[in-house]
C-alpha cells in the first residue's frame, strides 16, 4: 500500500518563533515589522498575491510557514532587469517560481493565437503583466540576483513542460523547461509533498539539484547510476509500455525517445507521450528519463496523493482569504470569481485528452472532510467583506467527483487506464454521490447560508448513477442553469477525446427535466462544445451544427481546441496519430486536425452557425461538401440564402439583405437550452466544466 509521512509532522525549522504572517511579506518594511532579517524563501509567481486556497503561492507559501520557514512573495515582478527580484533580499533556501495558475502563453494567447489584452490574475484585469514563458524568464532574472541562490520550479507551467513538448505558439518541440529555465529542480503536480521535504532537507545543508530520490521531482542529471535497470521505450516496433514489469520498480526506469529524436520524428513524440501517459499512477509508475544532448531529464514517479486529514490540514491554514493591502481597492477578477466558493476536492479521473486536470493534480480524488468544509464556508460567512449569504461554488476540478474511488485499493494501484470512466465506467469504480449529498444538506444548513450554487462542471455520466444527486441538485443547488461538457455529437471526436456518447447526455437531461420540473423550477443546461479537435473533420462540425440548430442551440461564446503542452490531445495534433493505442511505424490509427486558419475557422463557424458573419464561409464549405441542401430560408435549413446588411462579405450570388429580416442573433452571450423547453437567452457564466 501506498504510504507517505504526514506533511505536518515534521519538526519545525527554527524560525517558527516568528509566528503567523496578516500577509506573507511582499516588501522589506513588512519584512522589518515581522522582525525577519531575511527570507528562507522566496515564491516568484506571475499572479497577483492574494491569500486564498485558490491560489498557488498561498498554498505553498502557508504551508513553508506552517512547516516554520520565513517565506516572502514576489508577484508579478518587472522581468526587464534583476531588480525587482532583489526586493526582498537574498533568500536563504531557494527561490520558488512558478507562473501563476496559468501557463503564460494560455493566459496571454488565445487558441488562433491572438494578443489577450486583459489578465484576470493581475489588478484591474490588465494584460501584459507576465512575460511570455514566465518560469523561464523568472528563473533566468532569479539567477541574475543571486546566482549561487537554488532555483525549484512548480506550478501548471513547470508541470506540463517537464519533458520535450510541442509548443502550438512557436509550433516545434521545445525541450524540457529545466533544461532552458537551468533551475535546480522541478516539482510536478500538487507539489506539497515534495516541496516540504524539498524545504527542511535544504535546511539541513542539502542541494535541491541532488534530491532525485524524492516523488514528483525532475532534475538534471550526466547519466543513469549504475544499479538501475533501463527500460527501453524508444522502440515503436513492440509496445514496450505494456511490457512484462520484472525487476524492482525501486530502481527501474524506463527511458523515453530524446528530445533529439522527438523533433525529428512525430511517432515518437507519440510514443513519448504515450509512456509518459501510462506512467502516471503512483502505485505502479517507474521512473522517467529523456535524454537532452549530453544531460539526462530526469523523472520521478508522480507523488503519493494527500490524506483526507492532511487536505484538511493544508485548507484549514491561516489565509487571510483576500488580496494583499499592496493593491488597494483593486479589482482581481480571478479573486472575485471565487471570494465566495469552497475547494471540497482535488484530481480528476475523467483522463479527457485535452485536459491537463489529470496532468497535473493525477486521476486519484482527493478529498477533504466534512468538517473542514463546513468550517470554511463558516469563515466566508463571518469575514469576507460583503457575503450576502451565497456560496458561488463547492466543488473543483469536476462538480461530483467528491470521495469517489476505486473499490480495491491493491486494484487501484496496479491499473493503468487512463481513465476510470471511458470508454465505460470501470466496475470497480465506486459512483455513489452519497457523501456529497449529506455534505450539501448540511452545508445548506449552516446560519447564514442561504444559497449554495454548484458552478463546477457536471460530470454528467456520473451523476445518471443517482437519481437522488440530480433532485438535490435540481431543486436546491442550481441558480437558473448548470454547466455541462458533451463537447461533440459525433463518435469519431468523441472517441479521441475520451468523452461518452450523447446518449449519457439524453439520459441526464430527462433525469434534470424531470427533477426540474418535479421542484416547479425553471431551469438550463449550458452545453459546452470544442471546435476543431483532433480527429474532427468537417462534417462532424456540420453534423454537429444541425444538432445544435434541432435542439435550439445557440453560441456566441465557443472554444477552439488549444494544443497545450504534454496533453495527448496535442500528441494527437502535433503526430497525427492516436497515442491511445500502440504506436507502431506501420498499422497506427491516424489522427487528422484541423490546422490551417480556414479550416480551424469553419470548425468554429459551424459551433455559431446563427450568426450572419459567419454565412459565406458556410455557404462555401457546405456547397464544396454536396450539402448545398442545407442552404435555404426554411426552418429545415441550416443557414439562409440571404445575407443581412453590413454582415459578413456575401459569396455565391447571395443577396446583401432581405428586406425586413434582422439578423437573428442574440443581444447577449448565450449557450442555453430550458430544461423541456425550447431556446432561451441567458448570460453564459464563466469557467469551463471538465
Amino acid at each position: 500500500m501506498l504510504e507517505a509521512k504526514n506533511i505536518f509532522s515534521h519538526r519545525k525549522h527554527w524560525a517558527a518563533r516568528f509566528g503567523t504572517a496578516p500577509f506573507l511579506p511582499m516588501s522589506r518594511e513588512e519584512m522589518d515589522q515581522l522582525g525577519w532579517d531575511s527570507c528562507d524563501i522566496i515564491v516568484v509567481t506571475g499572479d497577483a498575491y492574494v491569500d486564498h486556497p485558490s491560489f498557488g503561492m498561498a498554498i505553498i507559501g502557508r504551508l513553508l510557514e506552517a512547516q516554520g520557514f520565513r517565506v516572502g512573495i514576489i508577484a508579478q515582478p518587472d522581468w526587464s532587469s534583476a531588480e525587482a527580484f532583489k526586493a526582498l533580499g537574498k533568500p536563504n533556501l531557494f527561490f520558488g517560481v512558478t507562473s501563476g495558475n496559468m501557463d503564460s502563453m494560455v493566459n496571454r494567447y488565445t487558441a488562433d493565437r491572438r494578443l489577450r489584452h486583459n489578465d484576470s490574475y493581475t489588478p484591474n484585469d490588465e494584460g501584459g503583466k507576465r512575460p511570455d514563458r514566465a518560469v523561464i524568464v523568472y528563473s533566468q532574472r532569479c539567477r541574475e540576483a543571486y546566482k549561487d541562490v537554488p532555483i525549484v520550479l512548480g506550478g501548471i507551467e513547470a508541470s506540463l513542460r517537464r519533458i520535450a513538448q510541442y509548443d502550438a505558439w512557436s509550433e516545434k518541440i521545445r525541450r524540457s523547461v529545466l533544461m532552458d529555465s537551468k533551475a535546480d529542480l522541478l516539482v510536478y503536480g500538487n507539489a506539497e509533498r515534495a516541496i516540504v521535504d524539498i524545504a527542511h532537507r535544504a535546511a539541513r545543508g542539502d542541494r535541491p539539484r541532488d534530491m532525485h530520490d524524492l516523488r514528483g521531482v525532475a532534475v538534471v542529471r550526466d547519466a543513469v547510476p549504475e544499479g538501475w535497470t533501463v527500460v527501453d521505450a524508444t522502440s515503436i516496433d513492440e509496445d514496450t509500455v505494456l511490457a512484462p514489469r520484472g525487476g524492482d520498480p525501486a530502481t527501474t526506469v524506463v527511458r523515453l525517445p530524446a528530445y533529439e529524436q522527438v523533433v525529428e520524428d512525430k511517432a515518437l513524440y507519440a510514443q513519448a507521450s504515450r509512456v509518459l501517459h501510462q506512467e502516471s499512477n503512483p502505485g505502479n509508475a517507474r521512473a522517467l528519463v529523456q535524454r537532452h544532448g549530453d544531460k539526462e531529464v530526469w523523472l520521478s514517479p508522480p507523488p503519493i496523493p494527500l490524506t483526507t486529514p492532511e487536505m484538511d490540514g493544508v485548507y484549514d491554514l491561516p489565509y487571510a482569504r483576500a488580496p494583499h493591502p499592496a493593491y488597494g481597492g483593486a479589482r482581481i477578477p480571478a479573486w472575485e470569481m471565487i471570494r465566495t466558493s469552497v475547494n471540497i476536492m482535488r484530481g480528476c479521473f475523467g483522463g479527457c485528452t485535452f485536459c491537463s486536470i489529470t496532468e497535473h493534480e493525477g486521476r486519484i480524488i482527493q478529498s477533504r472532510s466534512e468538517k473542514s468544509i463546513l468550517r470554511e464556508i463558516e469563515q466566508i460567512r463571518d469575514k469576507v467583506e460583503g457575503f450576502t449569504g451565497v456560496i458561488s461554488d463547492m466543488g473543483g476540478p469536476t462538480a461530483n467527483m467528491y470521495r469517489m474511488a476505486c473499490k480495491d485499493k491493491k486494484i487501484e494501484e496496479v491499473c493503468r487506464r487512463p481513465s476510470c470512466v471511458y470508454p465505460d465506467i470501470c466496475k470497480n469504480l465506486d459512483t455513489s454521490h452519497d457523501d456529497l449529498i449529506q455534505l450539501y444538506r448540511k452545508a445548506r444548513a449552516i446560519p447564514g447560508v442561504r444559497k449554495i450554487n454548484i458552478a463546477s462542471g457536471l460530470r454528467y455520466d456520473l451523476a445518471v448513477k443517482s437519481p437522488e444527486y440530480v433532485k438535490e441538485l435540481a431543486t436546491h443547488h442550481v441558480g437558473g442553469y448548470l454547466k455541462i461538457a458533451p463537447e461533440h455529437t459525433e463518435e469519431g471526436p468523441l472517441s479521441k477525446m475520451m468523452k461518452p456518447g450523447m446518449g449519457a447526455y439524453d439520459s441526464f437531461k430527462a433525469m434534470f427535466d424531470k427533477a426540474a420540473k418535479e421542484a416547479g423550477k425553471e431551469l438550463y443546461l449550458i452545453p459546452y462544445f470544442i471546435a476543431a479537435h483532433p480527429g474532427t473533420t468537417d462534417e462532424d462540425m456540420m453534423n454537429l451544427a444541425i444538432w445544435l440548430k434541432k435542439n435550439g442551440f445557440r453560441a456566441d461564446q465557443v472554444q477552439t481546441f488549444l494544443p497545450s503542452p504534454m496533453s495527448l490531445a496535442t500528441a494527437m495534433y502535433h503526430s497525427e496519430r492516436n497515442p491511445l493505442k500502440p504506436v507502431r511505424r506501420a498499422g497506427s490509427e491516424i489522427v487528422l486536425s484541423a490546422k490551417g486558419l480556414r479550416q480551424r475557422r469553419l470548425h468554429k463557424a459551424f459551433l455559431r452557425y446563427h450568426d450572419p458573419e459567419n454565412w459565406p464561409l458556410l455557404r462555401e464549405a457546405l456547397k464544396e461538401m454536396g450539402r448545398a441542401d442545407l442552404i435555404g430560408n426554411g426552418e429545415e435549413h441550416l443557414i439562409p440564402t440571404w445575407q443581412p446588411a453590413g454582415t459578413g462579405k456575401a459569396k455565391g450570388g447571395a443577396p446583401a439583405g432581405k428586406p425586413g429580416a434582422a439578423p437573428k442573433t442574440p443581444a447577449k452571450p448565450f449557450f442555453t437550452q430550458q430544461a423541456g423547453k425550447g431556446r432561451r437567452r441567458l448570460p453564459t457564466g464563466k469557467g469551463r466544466p471538465a
